[in-house]
């Protein structure tokens, strides 16, 4: 399970380091692709194929799934981290993200998520209130 929040760089080759916690998880590779909101996101394989399913699953007659499948794997590139756990992020996808030099690496569970630092910083405080907001909505329906 991937946790936590991580202050990190894109070094000058387009390389990102992943946290120690994070590495024995994608040891095996991963795959890196575009995500919601202009972040990235960062599959460990097995889960990478779980991902595909999900995807492969939709109706292909509908347009919009379509063009969903187009970007999410037309954007996505399979890595390996490196001895130093450093991940090489594409220029694409570093572009998409706005990603030059400083980042924030976060886990979200089953995958995680590489941010442009001010972005994530927006985010997060938008993130933080709807957070409260919905914590608090659960607590009236006694869940």
């Amino acid at each position: 399970m991937f946790l936590g929040e991580y202050q990190h760089s894109v070094d000058g080759k387009g390389r990102v380091v992943m946290p120690a916690k994070f590495r024995d998880r994608l040891e095996n590779g991963l795959v890196v692709t575009k995500g919601q909101e202009r972040c990235l996101y960062v599959f460990p394989l097995d889960r990478w194929e779980e991902e595909v399913a999900k995807v492969n699953r939709l109706p292909r007659t509908n347009r919009q799934n379509r063009n969903y499948a187009r970007s999410f794997f037309g954007a996505a590139s399979d890595q390996q981290i490196d001895k130093q756990g450093r991940v090489q992020i594409p220029q694409a996808l570093r572009t998409y993200g706005d990603l030059e030099k400083d980042v924030v690496v976060v886990g979200v569970a089953d995958r995680v998520e590489i941010w442009n630092a001010a972005a994530w910083v927006a985010l997060s405080d938008e993130a933080d209130q709807f957070y409260a907001d919905i914590q608090e909505a659960l607590s009236e329906e006694g869940i």
